[in-house]
C-alpha cells in the first residue's frame, strides 16, 4: 500500500456474519444475584460484557481475570461505546458456579487509554481447584467464566491436560472447534499465535474483516480484536479454562522479524513507522487477551516469553519467536550462519538454563513456528521455509545442543502457524535418520485458516517422504489435546470435516503417544 497509515481511507462497513453488536453471547448472570457493593455512578449506553470474559496464566495461588467493556463493540473510536472518563468494574470469585461460595472480590478502574479492558490479578486461591468468576458495573451483570489454578510447584501429579491451538482467520472460517474444545474439561488451553489476521480482505463465506482495510492504528486492532471476540464459540472457549497466550505474526503483521516488517510496498517498511504500528498491535493484543501486567506492552516492546509450573507434571516455557529474531533470509545457504538468532541471546539462555533446572516429568515449549526440519521438495532437491526455524538452522542446532548437553528429559514443543498437524522427532542431526533424538514436536494445525483442509496433500505426501523423522501428517481444520500422565503423553489431533458453515462435528484424527523417557513418538494411533 503505498499511502501513509496516517492517510489510510477508513471506509467502514459491519462485515456479514455474527459482528453486529446484539451477537449472540453467553448468557449473563442476572444482576440481583450478584452480592451488593458499592455501584459505578454511571449511565451506561449498552450491554458492556458483549465480548465476553476470559482468565489467564495461572499460578498456585491465583489467575488473571479478563474482560472488555465494549456496548458497541465495532464503534468507529475504538473505544466500544464507552464514555471516555474511567469507571470502576467489581469482580467475584466463588467456589460453585451459583455463587454461594465466594472467596474473592475486588475493583478495578478501566480507561479509555486501555480501550476499557480490565485485568484483575488474584491472589490467596487454593492451588489445583476450579474457580468460578464474574464481572459487574452498575447494574449489569457478565457472563460467568470457569477457570482453574495451578497445582503448587513439585506436588506430585498424575495427570493433566490441556488443549493447544492457533491461527483463526475470520474470513476463512467459522470456529465451531472452539464450540468443542469448550466442553473438553480442560486444565488449561493455550493459544499459539494469529489470534487475529491483519488483512483487510473479504473471504469467500461471507465472513469479512472490519475494519475492511488492512490494520495499522491502535484503533483498527482494537475494531479487529471486538469482531473477532464478538464470536460465541471463541467466548465459550475463553469462559471454559484458563489460557496462555503468544502473538505470531499475524497479530501484527505478517512474516514481521525483530524490528523489520515484511519486505512489500506499504510505509511502515521505515524502521520507526513500523515500531508504531507494532505498539499499536501490542497494545490491543494485551487489552484483549488475559495476561498480567507484566506482560503490558511498553510501546513497541512487550513481554511475552514466561515460565509457568504445573506441580511436578508440567513446566510451560512460553516463547516468542518474533521480537528478537534476525530478519527472514532470501538466500537459504545462509541459514547455518551461526550468528543468526531467532530467540536472541538474553531468551536463548534463560530458556536453556530453565530446562536444566526443570524437576518436571514433562518439559514443555510454546512456539509459534515449527522447528523441525521441513524439506518441502520431492527428490535431492532441497527447499526450506525461511519464515520457520528452518531459516535459523544454527540458532536451532544451538538450542537443540543445549538440551543434549542438558541431559533434558521429556522435551516437546507444541507449535501453531503451519495449518496442517505433523507429529515429529527431533534430531540432533536432521540430516541423519540415526542421530540421536533430544524431543517430539507436535505441530497443530489452524482453527479455520486455509479453510476446510483435507485429510491429506500434496504438501503432507512430499513431506512424510522427504522428512522421516515425521510420523504423522493431516491438514484438516481443528486442535489438539494433550494428557500428560506419569508414564506417557498422548497427543489427541482433533479434527472437524469444514469450517466454511457452523455446526461441524468433531473426531479425533489421530492420537500420538510419546513414553516417559524416551524421546521421539513411540506410536501413532490412527
Amino acid at each position: 500500500m503505498s499511502q501513509s497509515p496516517l492517510s489510510l481511507p477508513r471506509r467502514r462497513f459491519l462485515a456479514l456474519g455474527g459482528v453486529a453488536a446484539g451477537a449472540t453471547v453467553l448468557a449473563a448472570t442476572p444482576a440481583s444475584a450478584v452480592s451488593a457493593a458499592p455501584e459505578s455512578r454511571i449511565t451506561l449506553p449498552g450491554y458492556v460484557f458483549t465480548l465476553g470474559v476470559a482468565s489467564g496464566d495461572p499460578t498456585s495461588d491465583g489467575v488473571v481475570l479478563w474482560t472488555r467493556l465494549a456496548p458497541d463493540p465495532l464503534a468507529l473510536d475504538g473505544l466500544g461505546g464507552m464514555p471516555g472518563r474511567p469507571v470502576l468494574v467489581w469482580w467475584e470469585m466463588a467456589e460453585d458456579e451459583n455463587f454461594s461460595r465466594v472467596v474473592r472480590r475486588g475493583v478495578e478502574r478501566a480507561t479509555a487509554d486501555w480501550g476499557y479492558s480490565v485485568h484483575a490479578e488474584v491472589h490467596g486461591l487454593r492451588p489445583d481447584r476450579v474457580y468460578w468468576y464474574r464481572f459487574r458495573i452498575a447494574d449489569q451483570v457478565s457472563p460467568v467464566g470457569r477457570t482453574r489454578t495451578a497445582p503448587r510447584p513439585g506436588t506430585a501429579l498424575q495427570s493433566l491436560s490441556f488443549a493447544f491451538a492457533s491461527c483463526q482467520a475470520y474470513t476463512d472460517g467459522y470456529f465451531t472447534a472452539f464450540d468443542h474444545m469448550a466442553r473438553e474439561n480442560l486444565d488449561l488451553v493455550v493459544h499459539l499465535g494469529d489470534y487475529i489476521y491483519e488483512g483487510g480482505g473479504r473471504g469467500s463465506i461471507g465472513r469479512a474483516h472490519y475494519p475492511a482495510v488492512e490494520t495499522f492504528s491502535l484503533t483498527d486492532y482494537r475494531t479487529r480484536y471486538a469482531q473477532y471476540k464478538l464470536d460465541p464459540s471463541l467466548q465459550a472457549a475463553h469462559a471454559a479454562a484458563p489460557w496462555v497466550v503468544a502473538p505470531d505474526d499475524h497479530d501484527v503483521e505478517n512474516n514481521w522479524a525483530g524490528d523489520h516488517s515484511q519486505p512489500d510496498t506499504e510505509p511502515d517498511q521505515d524502521l520507526a513507522v513500523f515500531r508504531l504500528r507494532r505498539a499499536a498491535a501490542y497494545q490491543a493484543y494485551y487489552e484483549n487477551l488475559p495476561l498480567r501486567k507484566s506482560s503490558m506492552p511498553q510501546g513497541a516492546e512487550m513481554q511475552v516469553y514466561r515460565r509457568l509450573h504445573f506441580g511436578d507434571l508440567l513446566q510451560l516455557d512460553v516463547l516468542d519467536t518474533r521480537r528478537f529474531r534476525d530478519q527472514q533470509l532470501t538466500d537459504a545457504s545462509l541459514r547455518w550462519d551461526p550468528n543468526r538468532q531467532m530467540l536472541g541471546a538474553e531468551q536463548e539462555a534463560w530458556l536453556l538454563a530453565g530446562l536444566a533446572a526443570s524437576t518436571a516429568r514433562w518439559n514443555v515449549l510454546g512456539n509459534q513456528i515449527f522447528a523441525m526440519e521441513a524439506d518441502h521438495t520431492a527428490g535431492p532437491d532441497e527447499r526450506y521455509g525461511m519464515d520457520t526455524w528452518d531459516g535459523y538452522a544454527a540458532a536451532r542446532q544451538r538450542l537443540f545442543d543445549g538440551v543434549a548437553e542438558r541431559n533434558v528429559e521429556n522435551f516437546l514443543i507444541i507449535t501453531g502457524d503451519a495449518h496442517r498437524s505433523v507429529a515429529a522427532d527431533l534430531k540432533l542431526d536432521f540430516s541423519d535418520p540415526g542421530s540421536r533424538t533430544v524431543g517430539t514436536e507436535f505441530l497443530g494445525t489452524s482453527i479455520s485458516s486455509g479453510g476446510n483442509g483435507t485429510d491429506h496433500d500434496s504438501l503432507g505426501v512430499t513431506w512424510l517422504a522427504e522428512n522421516p523423522h515425521m510420523k504423522f501428517h493431516n491438514s484438516q481444520r481443528g486442535y489438539q489435546v494433550c494428557h500428560l500422565g506419569r508414564d506417557e503423553m498422548r497427543t489427541d489431533y482433533r479434527v472437524v470435516p469444514f469450517v466454511n458453515a457452523p455446526g461441524a462435528p468433531v473426531s479425533t484424527r489421530a492420537s500420538v503417544f510419546v513414553q516417559n523417557g524416551r524421546p521421539g513418538v513411540a506410536h501413532v494411533s490412527a
